[in-house]
């Protein structure tokens, strides 16, 4: 994971970070996936783990979410038994944690795993032994880091009211909080409205993936029918941005009702820089990072958090997107500091833990300046 340098010297992997929005069936080691893709007759097209990552980012590189969601079918084929659930969840901390990460949330969709037997419950549980394996791993070699999970309904199907059930009966082992993902368009959050009434009864929080493949009428109805505290991606909340350029260079911005309504109370944006600029989101800006308008939301005074989203499709890490966003827009090491308290401050963890995490981060970057 290191090797991406910031103004030259300074190992992105060495800063401390917070991870918010990150696939569980996105990060993957492509080693990982061909290894078990030959035990569990998963087809896949390449020779070696190499090529195969290689592909996923090829694949993913399609401008489209529904092409880019394609490449799941993959990664979801070899975790439909406990002991690959519990290696990948492993895996998946360890890398994490050499990426500087002090704290995960592993969202994925246990209705996704259930094709050799596994129950809703049982595949929940083996991701937590997996992660609790990962942790374990982490501390014995002097780090540390702490994750949780963020159990995920399939926004397309109609299992929604039963996935926050699950997320209830495990939210005191491990389970966070809760999400919906899949195909946007089409499916609005209002779709698992009965859902999100039972957690909001409950006390779990909800993150909702809105604003990535459809526009504002989709954060909308993840604010008031999933009551989101916070956004999966909500690039395209800069669609109720109107900047105006005037003659002398200036520009003005004038702030929609929705966007200022997410800004004024600080809902937190799960942005994804290099997923946003593959999936197409960012369509409406342009087609190169320096388009994206995480600089635009960040000077608005919007609470932005950076993601990986997959980084096995993207081929990315929290260091990587630290790197492209800070080669982008010029950032220096406050701006970076900044959008790791941003996810602190966001993170589903009772406020005395944001609190901490938010010192620990202050005091690591504190150690490389």
């Amino acid at each position: 994971m290191a090797g991406w340098l910031l103004w030259g010297d300074v190992d992105a992997a060495k800063l401390p970070k917070v991870s918010l929005h990150d696939h569980l069936d996105g990060g993957l080691r492509p080693a990982t996936v061909f290894e078990l893709a030959q035990d569990a007759g998963v087809e896949v097209a390449a020779t070696d783990g190499e090529s195969l990552g290689a592909w996923f980012r090829g694949q993913a590189d399609s401008g489209s979410l529904v092409e880019y969601l394609k490449t799941f079918a993959v990664t979801t084929g070899v975790m439909q038994t406990a002991p690959n659930l519990e290696r990948v969840a492993r895996e998946f901390v360890e890398d994490l944690a050499d990426d500087g990460v002090l704290y995960g949330e592993v969202r994925w969709a246990p209705e996704q795993h259930l094709e050799r037997g596994l129950t809703l419950d049982g595949a929940v549980e083996a991701v937590q032994r997996g992660l609790d394996t990962g942790v374990e791993r982490v501390q014995r070699s002097g780090r540390s880091i702490r994750v949780g999970q963020l159990v995920t309904a399939m926004r397309h199907a109609d299992r929604g009211l039963e996935i926050a059930e699950l997320a209830v009966r495990h939210r005191d082992r491990g389970v966070v909080g809760f999400d919906i993902a899949g195909a946007e368009a089409g499916f609005p959050p209002s779709r698992h409205r009965v859902a999100f009434d039972y957690l909001a009864e409950q006390h779990v929080p909800a993150t909702v993936h809105a604003g990535e493949a459809d526009g504002l009428d989709s954060i909308r109805s993840a604010l008031f029918d999933g009551r989101a505290l916070r956004i999966g991606h909500g690039v395209r909340l800069a669609e109720d941005l109107v900047v105006e350029r005037e003659d002398d260079d200036r520009s003005y911005v004038t702030v929609g009702r929705l966007a200022r309504w997410i800004r004024d109370r600080q809902i937190a944006l799960e942005l994804s820089p290099s997923s946003n600029l593959q999936t197409g989101a960012i369509a409406a800006w342009g087609d190169s990072l320096e388009d994206h308008p995480f600089d635009l939301l960040y000077q608005l005074g919007f609470r932005v958090t950076v993601n990986t989203d997959n980084r096995l499709m993207s081929g990315t890490s929290l260091s990587k997107e630290l790197a492209l966003l800070t080669e982008a827009f010029d950032y220096d090491l406050d701006d970076l500091l900044t959008f790791q308290l941003n996810a602190a401050e966001s993170a589903f963890l009772p406020l005395e833990d944001r609190e901490a995490l938010a010192d620990r981060i202050t005091s690591g970057f504190d150690a490389i300046d």
